[in-house]
C-alpha cells in the first residue's frame, strides 16, 4: 500500500484487560492494570506503520471474568465509533481464556463492513518474550487493511489471522494456541501486511435491537457412564442448553428420554465434544445416535464446536428468536443447510476482484 494511502488509515485499539495487560501485584502473580493507552504506547514500530490509532479504555478484567453484557456493550460501543465516521476497523485486546467465545459473539452483533479484530498474549509484560506487543501491531495492521472489509470479527494471533466461527482456544500455555480446525486461517500478516489465503463466503449476523436480559444457557459435556444428574439437576432452571456430545452427537441410551423431555420445553443443541467436524443427521441410527435424537427435538449443532453453539443460543434467546428460527440459524450457521436460509439480512462479504 502506498506511504499516502496507509496513512490515511485509522483503527480504534478498545482495551479490556486480560494477560496482555497484566503487571505484577503485591500478594504475587499478575493482575490486569495497564491502560489501552500503555498497551499501545509500547507497541514497536506502530509508528511506522502509519496507521491512525484511536485508543479507548473499556475495561480491565481477567478474561474469565468478562461477561455477556461487557460484550453487548462493547459492540454497542464499537458500532457507535463507526456512525462516527472515519475509522477504517477496531482492535480489542483481551485475555486469551474467552476469546474464542466474545470474538464469535462480536461476529453476530456486528453489521458494518470494517473488519473487528480480537487479540491478546500468553505471555504477560513481565516475562521475557512477552507477545502482546507484536500481537496487538499485527492486529491494528489487519484492522486497517482494505482487504479484511466484510470478513466480520477476526482473532490475530502469532501473526495468523482467524475468522472468529472457526477459531479455538487449543493449547493452555502455547503462543500458537489459536488454530481453526475446520478451514484453517484466512491467511496471515507477513512483513506487516496481511495476505490472505482464502476468505469467508458468507456472515451470519443477528439484527440489532431490544434484548431480553438474564438467558440462561448452559452447556454440558457427556462422559463416559454418564448418567445426566447434573443435567437433570439444573434443567428447570435454563432457557437453553447445548449438548456436547460424543463423536458426531452420540449420548447413552439412558439418556434420551431425560434430554427428549428438556427439548419439550427449551431448545437442547446437538454438538461434537471432539471440537472439529460437523454432527451427521442419519448416518447412525441407534437409541442415542444423532438421528435418534434429532428425531426427539434436539437441534444439531453442524460444524459449531460447544463453544461456538452456546454462544449462537445463548444471542438467539436474548434476541427472543422462536424454536422455528433457531433451527433455521443453527442449520445455516453449522453448515446443514445453505446460508441463505440464516433467517435475517446478512452482509455480503467483500469478494477479491
Amino acid at each position: 500500500m502506498p506511504e499516502a494511502q496507509q496513512a490515511s488509515r485509522r483503527v480504534v485499539v478498545f482495551g479490556l484487560g486480560g494477560t496482555i495487560a497484566m503487571t505484577s501485584s503485591d500478594i504475587g502473580g499478575v493482575v490486569p492494570a495497564l491502560s489501552a493507552e500503555q498497551l499501545v504506547a509500547a507497541v514497536p514500530g506502530l509508528a511506522q506503520a502509519g496507521i491512525a490509532v484511536d485508543v479507548v479504555d473499556f475495561r480491565r478484567k481477567p478474561g474469565a471474568s468478562l461477561t455477556v453484557d461487557d460484550l453487548t456493550e462493547l459492540a454497542e460501543a464499537i458500532t457507535t465509533r463507526f456512525a462516527d465516521g472515519n475509522l477504517d476497523g477496531a482492535v480489542i485486546t483481551q485475555g486469551t481464556d474467552t476469546i474464542e467465545e466474545t470474538a464469535y459473539l462480536l461476529d453476530l452483533l456486528h453489521q458494518g463492513e470494517q473488519p473487528l479484530v480480537v487479540t491478546g498474549a500468553m505471555r504477560n509484560p513481565t516475562l521475557a518474550g512477552a507477545d502482546g506487543p507484536a500481537n496487538i501491531l499485527a492486529a491494528i495492521q489487519t484492522a486497517a487493511s482494505p482487504e479484511l472489509r466484510g470478513q466480520g470479527c477476526l482473532v490475530v494471533f502469532a501473526d495468523e489471522i482467524h475468522a472468529a466461527r472457526r477459531v479455538r482456544k487449543t493449547h493452555a500455555t502455547s503462543g500458537a494456541t489459536f488454530q481453526s480446525p475446520n478451514g484453517g486461517p484466512l491467511g496471515a500478516v507477513v512483513e506487516g501486511k496481511p495476505r490472505l489465503h482464502n476468505r469467508l463466503t458468507h456472515r451470519t449476523t443477528l439484527p440489532t435491537g431490544q434484548r431480553l436480559p438474564g438467558r440462561r444457557v448452559a452447556l454440558a459435556t457427556i462422559c463416559l457412564g454418564d448418567d445426566g444428574t447434573l443435567i437433570d439437576a439444573a434443567a428447570d432452571r435454563l432457557d437453553g442448553l447445548v449438548v456436547a456430545a460424543f463423536g458426531v452427537g452420540h449420548v447413552p441410551a439412558d439418556l434420551v428420554p431425560l434430554l427428549a423431555r428438556i427439548a419439550d420445553r427449551i431448545p437442547v443443541v446437538l454438538a461434537s465434544r471432539t471440537g472439529s467436524g460437523s454432527t451427521l443427521r442419519s448416518t447412525y441410527a441407534f437409541p442415542g445416535s444423532e438421528h435418534d435424537l434429532l428425531g426427539h427435538g434436539l437441534i444439531g449443532a453442524g460444524f459449531l464446536d460447544p463453544l461456538k453453539a452456546r454462544i449462537l443460543l445463548h444471542a438467539l434467546l436474548t434476541a427472543d428468536a422462536d424454536r422455528a428460527t433457531i433451527e433455521a440459524a443453527f442449520d445455516a450457521a453449522g453448515g446443514h443447510a445453505h446460508p441463505s436460509t440464516w433467517p435475517w439480512n446478512t452482509p455480503e462479504p467483500r469478494q477479491e476482484p
